[in-house]
């Protein structure tokens, strides 16, 4: 991976401490950056993304083990308090509402999902979307897509019994179930290249905006530490439980605007796909996980709810600027467009 531009002190002093070992000063640097800003910030969501992509492979010209390094890790920890705090303040409502009702778990989170409203971007696709437009989504979601369900392999081994037998079906399906042409993340870039985008994993970090990077870093914050392991599969159920319906409206946007088959096909394979694995995650991984006591209930509720709140921040941001005929990503250093 190609270490991107710098966008702010944050990510010049990163790139810089993992080049050469220059010092990082994060303290100072983080006095400017707190409440709901932090969830949009370009500079701070870019210096956590390629903080956690140390952990998925190397990045030129940044040696291996800087991936444990203690400046790093500090500096790492200090962005996720922020974040993280955020995060909450972003979901304390939602949470409140939902993590202690009377019923059934399962239901109760696919309540939940269907309660928060968000823009539709594949509705929009779907009925008036252009080539552009689909593009810049596969952009977009290229920040996680090239690493589909890797971060969520990670709470596999926090797991026992029954919920970790059923997380196991779902990564199963998600590796390729046996097969790796079929591979998600494989299926995905291909998606890309038949796109005619750049499917290397970071290749077009440059052109994404904080509210893009903090869906995935969400992620990553979760699965990462253990003591968030509730809210790493609430954030997952939620994230399946939100994908079927809107791949079947991908897909067929893509067969409208007659792109290449392996536009359509990556779509196509979470249709019936995610359809079972939202089953899945909310009742057979999340209800016993979350029946473990009220924290985790919690946890559960808020990994959810944070999931359902940055995915609509992000989707608004891409919808208005399309409703005012812009670009939703950020300019290319270049000033290339991703048009063709």
């Amino acid at each position: 991976m190609v270490i991107p531009p710098a966008r702010g002190p944050l990510t010049a002093s990163l790139f810089a401490a993992l080049v050469d070992g220059t010092p990082l000063a994060h303290t100072d640097l983080l006095t400017r950056l707190d409440g709901d800003g932090v969830l949009s910030d370009d500079d701070l969501q870019l210096a956590l993304w390629v903080c956690y992509a140390l952990h998925y492979e190397s990045v030129d010209g940044v040696p291996d083990d800087r991936e444990w390094d203690l400046d790093v890790l500090a500096f790492r920890q200090a962005l996720e308090e922020r974040f993280l705090a955020a995060l909450h303040d972003l979901a304390a409502e939602v949470v409140d509402d939902w993590a202690h009702r009377e019923g059934d778990v399962g239901d109760r989170l696919f309540a939940l999902t269907d309660s928060v409203e968000g823009p539709s971007l594949s509705r929009h696709l779907h009925r008036h979307g252009d080539v552009v437009q689909l593009r810049e989504l596969l952009a977009h979601r290229s920040a996680y897509n090239l690493r589909e369900s890797d971060p969520q392999a990670l709470a596999l081994p926090r797991l026992d019994g029954p919920a970790k037998v059923a997380l196991a079906e779902l990564l199963f399906d998600e590796f390729g179930a046996g097969r790796p042409e079929r591979l998600h993340s494989t299926l995905f870039a291909e998606a890309m290249v038949a796109a005619g985008l750049d499917p290397r994993y970071g290749g077009l970090l440059d052109r994404l905006p904080g509210t893009t990077l903090a869906i995935t870093n969400a992620m990553n914050l979760f699965h990462l530490r253990r003591s968030l392991l509730p809210a790493s599969l609430g954030h997952f159920g939620a994230f399946e439980a939100t994908s079927s319906e809107p791949s079947r409206r991908l897909a067929a946007a893509a067969r409208r605007l007659d792109l290449p088959p392996a536009v359509a096909a990556y779509f196509d394979e979470h249709v019936e796909a995610d359809a079972v694995h939202e089953q899945l995650m909310f009742r057979a991984v999340c209800a016993p996980v979350a029946a473990s006591g009220p924290d985790a209930e919690t946890g559960v509720f808020f990994g959810a709810a944070a999931c359902l709140l940055l995915e609509a921040r992000a989707g608004q941001a891409l919808l208005d600027a399309w409703t005012s005929g812009e670009s939703s990503l950020l300019p290319a250093a270049d000033d290339e467009q991703l048009a063709s």
